[in-house]
């Protein structure tokens, strides 16, 4: 039996490494939609795969969606298209606010076609800065007043109601730093890895003591396939991340060690906003839906850095 499962965002990083691995599955057909606006269609399924296919479209646009995806069949849908980076959202956050409307297309699509569970791409930055820490799903308060972090509360709001109305199920994972070889250099790993490649100074905004944790591809996406295939966390919000946390000025250090770069390490002003001061999240539900070690800082910038170069 074929499950059909649609990929908004799926030319995008997480939504690209998703496609990819779900693709490996020959029982699986795979629907991939994104306009490419910061997508691009390398990160897709190569061409050896059959079992997918890819349209550009935006899905804020119910016009370009209704001779496209709205004709199909899904069994689960995977909504991770959306408008993403700090800086990006800052500079347009009316583009990051059309984002709902993405959100009740693919929910309204979910209740004609009868899906069995929708996947969405929340953020940790609903939390804002940290009130506690670690920061977990159902204690610590949802705080940030940003754009993003508002349309991404507002969207988790939007399927706890469809659930409660039209009785359709969810699971909500809130991504924290996800890095990987095909992330493109917006974010802060891929972006000091290219630096030292190319012999360039690590820029860092403020004095680098603002601390991150950081989560390999492999762990992401076997997370989130897992919470599918075993029905896992429905109805629920988990952290997909990594728990040890490091200040930016040390990952610096470190892409410099492992690159055996001779570039410097120059600071720049802080941000004006949303560069908070500390991300670490509670994860001990991802724990039990991945089911195995995760892999190490070290370990996963040498295989971007092998990949890169």
């Amino acid at each position: 039996m074929i499950n059909n499962i649609l990929v908004t965002g799926g030319a995008g990083h997480i939504g690209g490494a998703l496609c990819r691995k779900l693709v490996e599955n020959e029982n699986i057909y795979v629907t991939i939609l994104d306009d490419l606006s910061t997508g691009s269609e390398h990160k897709l399924p190569g061409e050896e795969f059959k079992n997918f296919e890819f349209i550009k479209a935006d899905i804020n646009n119910l016009e370009s969606l209704k001779n496209t995806i709205f004709k199909k069949e899904f069994d689960y849908v995977f909504h991770y298209a959306a408008v993403v980076g700090v800086e990006r959202t800052l500079l347009d956050p009316i583009k990051v606010l059309n984002d709902i409307q993405g959100v009740k297309n693919i929910l309204d699509l979910c209740k004609v076609k009868k899906v069995k569970r929708i996947f969405f791409s929340s953020s940790s930055e609903v939390y804002g800065e940290p009130v506690t820490i670690p920061q977990k799903e159902d204690e610590t308060p949802l705080n940030s007043k940003l754009p993003y972090a508002v349309v991404k509360n507002l969207s988790e709001a939007y399927f706890r109601t469809y659930k409660q109305i039209y009785n359709i199920d969810y699971t909500i994972f809130r991504f924290f730093n996800t890095y990987g070889p095909l992330q493109s250099d917006d974010f802060v790993i891929a972006k000091f890895i290219k630096q030292s490649l190319k012999g360039k100074n690590l820029v860092i905004n403020g004095d680098g003591s603002q601390t991150r944790t950081f989560c390999y591809i492999d762990d992401n996406i076997d997370t989130q396939i897992n919470c599918m295939n075993k029905d896992l966390y429905i109805n629920e919000v988990l952290n997909v991340g990594n728990e040890n946390e490091i200040t930016i000025l040390d990952l610096a250090k470190l892409v410099l060690k492992i690159t055996s770069s001779s570039a410097k390490i120059i600071h720049k002003d802080p941000l004006k906003e949303g560069d908070m001061t500390r991300r670490k999240p509670y994860i001990s539900k991802m724990k039990k839906a991945l089911n195995r070690k995760l892999l190490s800082l070290e370990e996963g910038i040498e295989k971007v850095y092998k990949f890169l170069k």
